[in-house]
């Protein structure tokens, strides 16, 4: 079985960091969580597909922003963000 390969911008890495406190290489783990969640990003899908990634990941639900090119996964953006969670929990049926 192919292992997922990931790739990212490193001054968008470091911008993100500064900005939402979440390095990529931290990112990537959300999608290991076996209940993640998938969305297309339909407002910034012009120029090429892009997608949402709603994981769970160091006791949060992560938001990843990504797209898909030639097999690999090119991380954009990250963060701990209220509307990922509600997603992931509507979407996985969770009630607190």
């Amino acid at each position: 079985m192919p292992k997922t390969k990931f790739e990212w911008d490193t001054e968008k890495d470091t911008l993100n960091q500064e900005k939402h406190g979440i390095s990529f290489a931290v990112a990537q783990y959300a999608f290991a969580d076996p209940l993640r969640i998938i969305a297309k990003n339909e407002s910034h899908s012009q120029s090429e597909e892009r997608f949402y990634c709603f994981g769970e990941v160091n006791g949060g639900i992560l938001t990843v922003r990504f797209t898909y090119r030639a097999s690999v996964i090119r991380i954009i953006g990250a963060g701990y963000w209220r509307k990922g969670r509600a997603i992931y929990e509507r979407e996985n049926k969770i009630h607190e």
